[in-house]
């Protein structure tokens, strides 16, 4: 149809306007997936910061949610769906810009209204201070409501909008997690409560790390029963391999063990030195940011400059040209300028006539309005004046009867 209506032709003759292609939003699953090119350098390492510490803070990140969804009482999938807004929207924003905890925040509170467990953002800020101070080693002490507290609310309202928009409104994640049993159902293990509860352990530990964004959950799945049975030494089926049953190849698999068996390699951080590395780097590029701005406003200046001369002499040019066309002539005599303001007066539009004309009537009818307006103030006066005296009469008359009536009962009496 829409190739028919594009070759029509108007009555015209003229041929029909090409139709607009408009956008499209696209909500599927694989939106999770990331292309190999976001991997390769990131926001983050483009403002400075490098791989090591980059990988720390996204470490980090989703170890105080998980820690804040314990403490919120929360559902393992809400604390991993959380892990996993924290994790893709690093990819396409900077940790320099935009810091780390305040994120964590906005990913827990939106997980949680996603999840279908919402909690208030009250909770969330009074539990990360928490969790901030017994990592600091401090004296636990609530949390003050100032305006300090104001200002960190409304940055974490901020940040899950932001998260919202940088994910597409595309919030929906299928979890590994009822994957793993399933498969272990299929294998004929899952009464092996080993087998399942460490491989669910290895797929919380890989919220960690970037796999989610890498591989879809069917080869996470794969992956975390993979180094399960290979941790307890437990045999699966060979010939024909059981993880071709769900699509899954080996190297996937070998990709994603190898990958979470880094997380446990890697040593203990210190949040502060991050904190300190990353507010380094905002402030550099707080600098620079304020010296663009400001090359920015000396730019637009001169070139406003640049134009107000030549503007300024076009002007005088324009005017002098008008002068050099029309001179004014003066007049010849008194006569003369007294009858051209007289001729001035008399020249009247009728336009004008009739307009004095209705100006004049329409206050000869206002005042006839007040006239009657006042009358009928006067004669609506008179007319109580008039019932009051009656009113009162018939009182006088009533109570000189009762009198007289009282008097003759006592002579009768």
């Amino acid at each position: 149809m829409t190739t028919v209506q594009s070759q029509t032709k108007s009555s015209n003759g003229t041929p029909a306007k090409p139709q607009k292609n408009y956008g499209k939003i696209v909500l599927t699953l694989h939106n999770c997936l990331l292309p190999e090119s976001a991997f390769k350098e990131t926001p983050s390492q483009t403002d400075g910061l490098d791989i090591e510490t980059e990988t720390d803070l996204r470490i980090l990140g989703c170890e105080m949610i998980q820690t804040a969804g314990i403490l919120l009482k929360l559902p393992q999938v809400a604390m991993a769906t959380g892990q996993m807004y924290l994790q893709r929207f690093y990819y396409s924003k900077s940790f320099v810009r935009y810091p780390m905890e305040t994120t964590a925040m906005g990913s827990i509170y939106l997980a949680s209204k996603v999840e279908e467990k919402p909690c208030r953002i009250r909770d969330v800020i009074n539990v990360f201070h928490h969790i901030k101070q017994v990592r600091s080693q401090k004296t636990i002490s609530p949390l003050i409501v100032d305006q300090n507290y104001i200002e960190l609310k409304n940055q974490v309202i901020k940040a899950e909008r932001r998260i919202l928009k940088e994910l597409g409104f595309c919030v929906h994640v299928k979890h590994p997690h009822k994957l793993i049993v399933v498969y272990l159902q299929l294998l004929q293990y899952e009464k092996n409560r080993q087998l399942m509860q460490m491989a669910w352990n290895y797929m919380n530990d890989a919220l960690r790390t970037d796999v989610f964004m890498r591989f879809p959950p069917e080869t996470i799945a794969c992956a975390c029963i993979y180094l399960t049975a290979r941790k307890i030494g437990l045999p699966l089926p060979n010939n024909p391999h059981w993880f071709l049953l769900f699509k899954v190849t080996e190297e996937d698999i070998r990709d994603v063990s190898l990958r979470i068996l880094q997380l446990y390699k890697r040593s203990k951080v210190n949040p502060e030195e991050l904190e300190s590395k990353v507010d380094a780097l905002r402030k550099i590029y707080q600098a620079n940011k304020h010296l663009q701005a400001q090359k920015e406003r000396e730019a637009k200046a001169e070139e406003k400059k640049a134009d107000s001369p030549a503007a300024s002499t076009s002007k005088d040019t324009k005017r002098d040209v008008k002068k050099e066309k029309s001179p004014k002539t003066p007049p010849l005599s008194k006569y003369h300028s007294s009858g051209h303001k007289k001729r001035e007066r008399r020249s009247r539009s009728p336009y004008d006539r009739k307009r004095d004309y209705s100006s004049k009537r329409h206050k000869s009818r206002s005042r006839d309005r007040d006239l009657e307006r006042s009358r009928d103030r006067r004669s609506d006066d008179k007319r109580s004046r008039v019932t009051s005296r009656k009113y009162d009469d018939y009182d006088r008359t009533k109570s000189s009867r009762d009198g007289r009536d009282s008097r003759d009962d006592k002579r009768k009496h």
